[in-house]
């Protein structure tokens, strides 16, 4: 549980500093659209959906090297098939 919650906090952090990277007061408000409304809900919809994709990223790359560390467990073996 104690995994999730930490991935999940990593996923937030990630989406918050690309957050501030993307916001356009930065850019001296060159991408303001018409609406307000409408770039508030850019932006929230597309933090729950980077949220989710950094999440699901980090939980993949921890399969990835937990299937790394099982594959080279299993083949520790000598030049003649045995195992040490």
């Amino acid at each position: 549980m104690s995994q999730r919650i930490l991935d999940l906090t990593l996923s937030v952090l990630a989406c918050v500093a690309a957050f501030w990277l993307s916001w356009p007061f930065w850019r001296d408000f060159e991408y303001w659209p018409e609406s307000q409304l409408a770039w508030w809900l850019y932006f929230a919809v597309g933090f729950v959906l980077a949220v989710y994709v950094f999440y699901v990223f980090i939980g993949s790359l921890r399969i990835l090297f937990l299937h790394d560390t099982q594959t080279t467990a299993s083949s520790s073996v000598d030049d003649k098939g045995n195992r040490p």
